[in-house]
């Protein structure tokens, strides 16, 4: 008898056995919904491998937040020079794969100063990169209220800092979309952000595990609220375990991550689903190989394609 790799035997259990979690399924008649994972996910693997994997498991897109761990892309070999990007970009048509969105680590909330300037600079290099390798988002974050100034005063910077990096972006087609991360991720502060921030390029990027697991508020008033603002998505499942979030695999957690699904599908959502594994920071939960499988299999499953 052919003995079974033992990942290969774990990767299958876990797509049987979980399979049926995947929440109430229903046929969708549109387009298929679009989905991608971030390199956050797989710290440890190069860029052949990321977009191996991508293809073979029917990933459409790459949302890139570092390669082999290092995560200001610029630096990256795969985007160091105008020869290696064309390299690059040639792997990525070879496997019909996209750029979807680059993750900086940009924070917005900062006073006026160094610190802030830096965050700025970053996020107009990743500017800079998503232009020149067709990708149409990069990601910042709002991210805190520090103590030492009012929560107007930090929206304010956030919103000033929103719309310096889409003057920056003018000519570009690329929108700089803030992700609902960090102390920033009750709905009503969002909206707040997102009207004083008016511009054609900027918008949100809705984590809808980062606002239910912190906040409680329900998927859809989230989406009524935020609906004209999401560009792009993360999706992932967890469980609050003695204060601490414990990663899940999809559909195995506390977040109603179907229901939030489900709102953006049916009111015919454009953008990806994007499959956010925390593995860089947290190198204990299960590896990139079962759960990035994993959450294909899900979405067929429970969107019917």
């Amino acid at each position: 008898m052919k003995k079974i790799a033992r990942k290969d035997f774990l990767l299958q259990s876990s797509l049987l056995m979980t399979g049926a979690m995947a929440g109430m399924s229903f046929t969708y008649k549109g387009k298929k919904p679009l989905m991608s994972f971030s390199t956050l996910g797989c710290p440890a693997w190069n860029f052949t491998q990321i977009t191996s994997f991508a293809k073979q498991h029917g990933y459409q897109g790459l949302e890139m937040r570092g390669i082999l761990k290092e995560l200001y892309l610029p630096k990256c070999p795969e985007f160091a020079s105008a020869s290696a990007i064309k390299t690059t970009m040639q792997e990525m048509a070879d496997k019909q794969l996209q750029f979807v969105d680059l993750g900086s680590s940009c924070n917005l909330h900062f006073a006026e100063g160094p610190e802030r300037q830096k965050h700025l600079d970053e996020g107009k290099r990743f500017l800079d990169l998503a232009a020149a390798i067709n990708c149409p988002n990069v990601r910042v974050y709002p991210n805190k209220f520090p103590k030492d100034q009012t929560k107007q005063q930090t929206m304010d910077l956030i919103t000033k800092g929103l719309l310096d990096l889409a003057d920056y972006a003018k000519g570009m087609k690329v929108k700089v979309l803030m992700e609902t991360h960090g102390e920033v991720v009750h709905y009503a502060d969002l909206k707040n952000i997102m009207e004083a921030a008016h511009h054609p390029q900027v918008g949100l990027i809705w984590d809808i595990a980062n606002m239910w697991l912190d906040t409680g508020e329900a998927p859809e008033d989230a989406y009524k609220a935020l609906k004209p603002y999401i560009h792009h998505t993360h999706i992932k499942d967890a469980a609050k375990k003695d204060g601490k979030l414990d990663f899940r695999f999809l559909g195995e957690g506390e977040v109603p991550i179907f229901q939030a699904m489900d709102l953006l599908v049916k009111d015919g959502y454009k953008g990806y689903f994007s499959f956010e594994w925390e593995k860089l920071w947290h190198p204990e939960i299960p590896e990139p190989e079962l759960v990035l499988a994993d959450f294909t299999f899900k979405m067929k499953k429970h969107f019917g394609f």
